[in-house]
């Protein structure tokens, strides 16, 4: 090796390596739990009865099918914004939370009167459940937005919606500790609602801002 080479070779060893596209989605998945966490923290905290209600079943469900519905459509936006990934493949795992849910709520109606259903549904706290999921979960949209701006998704709005559902779960996650509505009815109801609002504003704003 000439005197050249040997510089060459050095000066590449020595280039800061580029981070990979996957290890900035972590990181910002990391960042967005950190500010959804926050904001929880600071506007709400767990419900007064949070020992409790982590022995009851129902508590322990919302948090199943929020942290489900976070976890796989975070894994689908990752797929939507690089071209090139099999993102089909992870759409039957995106059923996986509402078919939880479908579930559940099947059994609720069977079990409660029809008399008791209506109650069940509106429960005690569903404008704070449409005020404070997406309240929470605005942050980590932006987040993941900026994570998928600096990719290349072939289907902006269809990513910017994942992107929405992955935020909402996230914070329907830490509203779940604080709702004192346990009820499936109730989730499937006013959760459902508010997680798509965050949705719709992530396809809105991916099909103007991660368009390429």
């Amino acid at each position: 090796m000439d005197t050249n080479e040997l510089i060459q070779t050095l000066a590449t060893n020595a280039r800061p390596r580029a981070v990979s596209f996957s290890a900035t989605w972590w990181g910002g998945a990391a960042i967005a739990a950190a500010i959804a966490a926050g904001v929880f923290l600071a506007t709400l905290g767990p419900r007064p009865d949070i020992a409790i209600a982590l022995g009851t079943v129902r508590f322990l469900f919302k948090l199943v099918v929020t942290g489900t519905l976070a976890a796989t459509a975070f894994a689908f936006v990752r797929m939507l914004s690089q071209p090139g990934e099999p993102w089909r493949r992870v759409l039957p795992y995106l059923a996986a939370a509402p078919a939880l849910l479908a579930g559940a709520v099947m059994a609720e109606l069977i079990v409660l009167p029809p008399e008791a259903w209506q109650a069940a549904m509106i429960g005690t706290n569903s404008r704070v459940c449409l005020v404070y999921v997406p309240l929470i979960g605005i942050g980590p949209l932006a987040v993941f937005m900026f994570v998928l701006r600096h990719g290349a998704p072939t289907r902006p709005a269809l990513a910017g919606a994942a992107a929405g559902l992955a935020a909402g779960g996230l914070a329907a996650a830490f509203y779940a500790a604080h709702c004192p509505d346990d009820s499936p009815l109730f989730l499937a109801a006013w959760y459902t609602i508010a997680i798509a609002g965050l949705a719709f504003l992530g396809a809105a704003a991916a099909n103007r801002l991660a368009r390429w």
